[in-house]
């Protein structure tokens, strides 16, 4: 019975340290990638005037839509390094990031009615759930009692 205590928790160290190491790698790569994200956005700068201001502001909004959607992504693994969980709340801040750069490129190319209701829902829907998950955290709950 010890012994089998003894493996589980070994076991489990050894799983905690290869997750972490693991997850230090990733953060690094997302913080290049915000980082080389970043730089790309400025480099469309130029397009302002190489082409028309639609064409460039679309394509900067796009940029930076999709280096916010990674920061939001860097942040849950932060999240998940410092406490050993991952927040509900980032997730789904991280997907409503992902869907409104999706809308964003949505509205610069022509779009069905019903793909464009489909898309408001899902982002109301997540709003929705963000809410309900922020006031009914565990922890919320933990500090009123």
């Amino acid at each position: 019975m010890f012994a089998e205590k003894n493996l589980d928790l070994k076991l489990n160290r050894c799983f905690e340290a290869s997750t972490r190491s693991l997850l230090s790698l990733f953060i690094a790569t997302i913080f290049l990638t915000v980082l080389a994200g970043t730089a790309w956005t400025i480099y469309d700068l130029r397009l302002i005037f190489m082409h028309g201001l639609h064409d460039a502001f679309k394509t900067i909004l796009i940029d930076m839509l999709i280096v916010l959607a990674l920061v939001e992504i860097l942040r849950t693994a932060l999240a998940y390094l410092s406490e050993g969980r991952v927040k509900v709340t980032y997730i789904i801040d991280t997907v409503i990031v992902v869907v409104l750069t999706e809308a964003m490129a949505f509205w610069y190319r022509e779009m069905d009615w019903d793909r464009l209701g489909m898309v408001i829902t899902l982002v109301l829907s997540l709003a929705c759930i963000r809410i309900v998950a922020v006031r009914f955290s565990p922890r919320r709950i933990r500090d009123e009692l």
